[in-house]
């Protein structure tokens, strides 16, 4: 993002990864500052951070694992950051999105933004009926808590234009496969890849409608 807003990257970058950071000629500087359209950002979900130094410094082991010098946490004092959803790396934290927000709009003077994912998911339980499976008040707490935050971040100023729920469909997911579903829209994997609405897709046209 540094280079995009501000033309190179952050001093602190630069002493922690040195010579593997390529130099920005003045020319090239002023070509990629400023050279996006809008940021787009994917929020989830939120860990706690704290610093980590490297078991063996100086080794000439180099990552970016290693770089970022940070312990990744999803529970303080053997409390959870907030409630599990079906993925073991997410767990609810909404007012996260607001917090990522006011953020970016601070460091990277305020860009136009989009939320291209927000979205949580349950697994995909073949015992459940159909009726069932398309119970979803989960999905419609986890938008409308969010949504709320993003009003608020945009009321403090942030440029967003738009936000785009994760997922409209049921889909396959990179390292899950169809074992869990994102969608407001269950599909019948068995059944031609019929399309259902969940209770989310109709709150969200609801929603849509105020």
């Amino acid at each position: 993002m540094d280079p995009l807003t501000n033309g190179d990257y952050p001093h602190i970058m630069r002493s922690l990864v040195g010579n593997r950071l390529p130099n920005f000629s003045k020319e090239q500087s002023m070509a990629v500052k400023g050279s996006f359209d809008f940021i787009g950002i994917n929020y989830y979900t939120t860990n706690y951070a704290a610093h980590a130094v490297p078991d063996v410094p100086n080794a000439g082991i180099s990552s970016y694992l290693i770089d970022i010098r940070v312990n990744l946490s999803t529970e303080r004092n053997g409390i959870p950051i907030g409630p599990r959803a079906a993925s073991d790396w997410l767990y609810v934290y909404p007012s996260g999105i607001q917090d990522l927000l006011l953020y970016t709009k601070t460091k990277y003077h305020n860009p136009l933004i989009y939320i291209t994912e927000n979205g949580i998911d349950e697994f995909n339980n073949a015992s459940l009926s159909l009726e069932e499976a398309l119970r979803d008040s989960h999905r419609i707490d986890y938008h409308y808590r969010h949504l709320a935050y993003l009003d608020a971040a945009i009321k403090d100023g942030v440029n967003v234009k738009g936000y785009f729920a994760w997922s409209l469909l049921d889909n396959f997911e990179w390292t899950s496969g169809y074992t869990l579903r994102f969608g407001i829209y269950y599909i019948d994997y068995k059944d031609g890849l019929k399309r259902h609405p969940k209770l989310s897709a109709h709150w969200f046209k609801r929603f849509l409608k105020k």
